[in-house]
């Protein structure tokens, strides 16, 4: 159940400050937008609706309050293939039902997922971004493709994003930045600096409601499952990982439940009004909370002066200068960048450095979160499961005058600790009984399982009466299910 009136302080927490820092997001927005269409093959205005609608719907029903959720280049390179080879129509239906998954995600409270990432994965997913986000502004300052002009002005609004908080904080830098590069473009009449404009062309016209026109057979579900299930994925991925962020940078907490209701039911509703799908924006969520964004005003501020910029001031926003947005994106990804993780990995465990550098690197190659996040996770997986298997401790102690060899078991018995297990034994030495006591054991799975099956048929075999005392409730469980043989004396 939402709490009524914490939902509604979180429109209420900072409204000056949530309205301007929407404003710089809004503009920041745009070119990103422009170019994320681009990257998915298809109009500028498709991105651009998709943008709006996703910011001002999340802002509603999404679980993080002045979180940014709009077009994004992870799903747009998702459907690029979609349209070249089916058509807008398709890129549409695929929206939609990329929703429709993700609000079941919702349902199902997959957001719990969470749990299992590690500092060190999110560390590297947060460097990754900020790598990729400076990336993606290179071809703004590629000497071959833009005038000189770019560098002293990219320069200028750096000095004035960093520099003018000293003087006052009320104003967000970003925002005068973008307001003194224009004048000063305009003013000049610095025509050969790239603008906006040179993006691509701004909508004309309010977005309106429609029908993807594709048939509603089985074969189009064929053709778009795969690519839904794709962009719900790694757009939840993203949303949550950006969630936990903002959680971070606010000191707050928030809701991953809702936040996957809110995610899908913006795509759902997106793909009705000629948008492409969308989720988090970890750049411009940062740009929102920099700015003095706290509430969800923010967030639906942001798009709707997004909607208001493209459509009726079309042809003054498309007269920003790129390198005054270059400079936005630029400091975001200065500020995103876990600059510490730099000298941690002189200090931390080599498994985390190794987990973090691998998350970097899968990001940045691929250019896919969800594959270098995959990696970072299952790396963990493996270096948990390793040292855990390293507690593992088997001692014995035996008394001949009854034939008995007693086996003390210590840790957690699994897949990783099963060979450990089985070494420990000796099934050479004549013995009359043993005893392996699990008291300060733990029997995990069907593999551990399986081993101590195995200990007690060779120990039967050369004629040792075996005995299991001090299995836990848990454990005693796991083996009457799994095992192939009840041990003797249990």
């Amino acid at each position: 159940m939402i709490d009524l009136h914490r939902y509604r302080r979180e429109w209420l927490l900072s409204p000056r400050a949530d309205l301007l820092s929407g404003l710089v997001v809004a503009l920041a927005l745009i070119p990103e937008a422009i170019a994320f269409s681009i990257i998915a093959g298809v109009d500028p205005k498709v991105g651009l609706y998709a943008s709006f609608s996703i910011a001002v719907i999340t802002a509603i029903f999404g679980g993080r309050p002045a979180m940014i959720s709009a077009a994004t280049a992870a799903t747009a390179v998702l459907m690029g293939t979609l349209v070249r080879e089916h058509g807008l129509d398709y890129l549409l239906a695929a929206t939609v039902l990329a929703g429709v998954i993700q609000i079941a995600a919702g349902a199902l409270n997959l957001g719990q997922i969470m749990r299992f990432v590690s500092k060190s994965v999110m560390t590297g997913f947060v460097n990754a971004l900020a790598i990729l986000i400076f990336l993606a502004q290179l071809p703004e300052l590629d000497p071959a493709r833009v005038p000189f002009l770019t560098y002293p002005l990219t320069a200028l609004a750096l000095a004035i994003i960093y520099l003018f908080p000293r003087v006052n904080r009320t104003i967000p830098s970003p925002l005068v930045a973008i307001l003194v590069l224009s004048a000063l473009t305009m003013g000049l009449g610095l025509s050969e600096v790239r603008t906006v404009a040179d993006m691509g062309a701004m909508p004309d016209q309010l977005p309106s409601l429609l029908m993807p026109n594709v048939p509603f057979t089985f074969e189009t579900l064929q053709i778009i499952l795969p690519y839904s299930v794709a962009v719900a994925v790694v757009g939840l991925l993203e949303s949550l990982m950006t969630q936990q962020i903002v959680d971070e940078m606010t000191d707050t907490t928030s809701d991953r439940r809702q936040e996957c209701f809110g995610q899908g039911i913006a795509n759902f509703a997106t793909g009705f009004i000629g948008g492409m799908a969308g989720c988090a924006m970890i750049g411009q969520s940062v740009i929102n909370v920099r700015s003095g964004g706290r509430g969800r005003l923010s967030t639906f501020f942001a798009g709707v002066m997004l909607l208001i910029f493209c459509v009726a001031l079309g042809e003054w926003v498309g007269r920003i200068p790129m390198p005054a947005l270059v400079a936005i994106m630029i400091m975001v990804s200065v500020g995103t960048f876990s600059w510490a993780s730099i000298g941690a990995l002189r200090s931390q465990p080599r498994s985390s450095s190794v987990v973090m550098l691998a998350t970097v690197a899968f990001v940045v190659l691929t250019h896919n979160l969800a594959i270098g996040v995959l990696v970072g996770v299952l790396l963990s997986g493996i270096f948990f499961a390793g040292k855990i298997a390293r507690l593992t401790e088997i001692t014995s102690r035996h008394d001949p005058a009854h034939g008995l060899r007693t086996y003390f078991v210590k840790g957690q018995i699994f897949f990783a600790s099963v060979e450990d297990f089985n070494r420990a034994f000796d099934f050479r030495e004549r013995l009359e009984r043993v005893v392996i006591d699990l008291t300060h054991a733990h029997i995990w799975d069907i593999s551990s399982v399986a081993a101590l099956d195995r200990a007690v048929a060779k120990f039967r075999a050369n004629g040792t009466e075996v005995k299991l005392v001090g299995l836990n409730a848990a454990s005693e469980t796991i083996i009457e299910k799994l095992s192939d043989r009840a041990p003797a004396g249990h």
